[in-house]
C-alpha cells in the first residue's frame, strides 16, 4: 500500500467504495495526547535564549523598517513639496 493511500485511508482495492470511519472524539483526544508524548518540550534555559534571539530578531527588525519608513517619507516629502524642513 502506497503512503499517500494510507493518507487518504484506502482500504485494499482503491475502488473508493468504502468511505473511511470517523475517529469519535475520545480516540482522537486519546491520539493527541500520544503524539504531544513523543514531542521533545524545551529546557527552560533553551525557552530564554529562543525567546531572547527572537526578541532581538523583532526589535532589530522594527528599527529597520521604522528607519526605511522615515527615510522614504521624507524622500516623498521632499520630491513633492521641494521643502524637507517641515
Amino acid at each position: 500500500m502506497a503512503d499517500s493511500d494510507t493518507v487518504r485511508g484506502s482500504r485494499g482495492g482503491g475502488s473508493g467504495e468504502d468511505k473511511p470511519k470517523r475517529t469519535n472524539l475520545i480516540t482522537f483526544y486519546r491520539q493527541v495526547v500520544a503524539e504531544l508524548r513523543k514531542v521533545v518540550w524545551p529546557t527552560q534555559d533553551q525557552l530564554v535564549t529562543y525567546f531572547i534571539v527572537v526578541m532581538t530578531f523583532v526589535i532589530v527588525m522594527m528599527a529597520l523598517i521604522s528607519a526605511l519608513d522615515l527615510g522614504f517619507g521624507r524622500l516623498v516629502f521632499t520630491v513633492f513639496t521641494g521643502n524637507a524642513e517641515q
